[in-house]
């Protein structure tokens, strides 16, 4: 069985489908028109996000068994189309929830905390105790969007802390604890100091978090998203965080970002992003959140996992 890697990924996944006896062929450094070319006997194709898989790519893939992602959001790849043609799908949440979940909880603290302020103000000679003064997570309640491998694992990272935490999923129950509690998504409208999403982008969740959504909450919240970048407006977070409806945010990714990230700064930004850019109390990363050295391991290893289980290698 031929596979084709398009993207970077860790070489565990490469070592074990060649010692499995599959045909691996790099074409990390290709074009997209090269690509096509290669994948035309490929029963095989792992992705990350170079490049989308849709009806126009894969068209060229006559053979195509299976596409696998080295991640957990499956926007980048055409759904529908897959599932017409029969194509199976692999993605690996369990391999980086736990960086989420540990990413997720750092930049609350940072943001409780001002630590990025503080560092700055320090380094440039201001010794500023006011200005930095932050508030405890003790006692606040941190209302989860979403309940899958993400959501979970924050909940984890949260239990050494006397906090509520509250979880909305549209598409699962029963999963409520002691250490969690289930919810509509109206109790935590009503009751969350802190709002974190763990959810896909879909059709049904892109922009969700809107001017309409913002004001829904009684009190006044701060944002951790480390789902995906369009799940927020931005220039609603930015009317809310004028308003003071939003404290604070800790955003890992942003509505702009682009299939390559490594182009981020060469569009046209926004004065919404601007904004963001240059507000004090909003820390920033580069999508970085499931991306650890222990992450780029485990994505690649559990895709074998699934890959070699499915095709009856072991």
């Amino acid at each position: 069985m031929k596979v084709v890697f398009i993207d970077s990924v860790h070489p565990i996944l490469e070592d074990r489908l060649q010692a499995a006896g599959f045909n691996c062929a790099d074409a990390t450094s290709k074009s997209r028109e090269e690509c096509i070319l290669e994948v035309a006997d490929a029963e095989g194709i792992v992705v990350r996000s170079r490049f989308p898989m849709d009806e126009a790519f894969l068209s060229n893939a006559p053979q195509l068994k299976f596409i696998a992602r080295a991640g957990a959001g499956m926007e980048n790849i055409d759904e529908k189309y897959t599932e017409n043609r029969g194509i199976n799908l692999y993605n690996a949440p369990e391999g980086n929830r736990n960086a989420v979940g540990e990413h997720a909880l750092g930049m609350l603290l940072a943001v409780f905390n001002k630590l990025h302020t503080a560092d700055r103000d320090v380094r440039s000679g201001k010794w500023e105790r006011e200005h930095n003064r932050g508030v405890e997570l003790d006692g606040k309640t941190v209302g989860l969007i979403g309940f899958g491998n993400n959501g979970q694992a924050f909940a984890k990272k949260l239990r050494g802390f006397e906090v509520e935490v509250l979880a909305y999923d549209k598409y699962k129950s029963g999963f409520g604890s002691a250490d969690v509690e289930e919810v509509a998504m109206e109790a935590i409208f009503q009751r969350a100091d802190v709002l974190s999403f763990h959810i896909p982008q879909t059709e049904e969740t892109k922009f969700m978090a809107d001017t309409a959504f913002f004001n829904s909450f009684e009190k006044s919240i701060y944002v951790i998203n480390l789902s995906r970048g369009k799940i927020i407006r931005t220039s609603a977070l930015v009317e809310a965080l004028k308003s003071q409806k939003v404290l604070g945010a800790g955003l890992d990714v942003l509505e702009y970002e682009k299939a390559s990230f490594e182009s981020f700064f060469e569009q046209d930004l926004s004065p919404d992003f601007n904004y963001i850019l240059n507000a004090e109390n909003v820390i920033l990363s580069p999508h970085v959140g499931g991306w650890t050295h222990e992450s780029y391991f485990k994505l690649s290893d559990v895709l074998a996992d699934k890959i070699l289980k499915d095709w009856k290698i072991i």
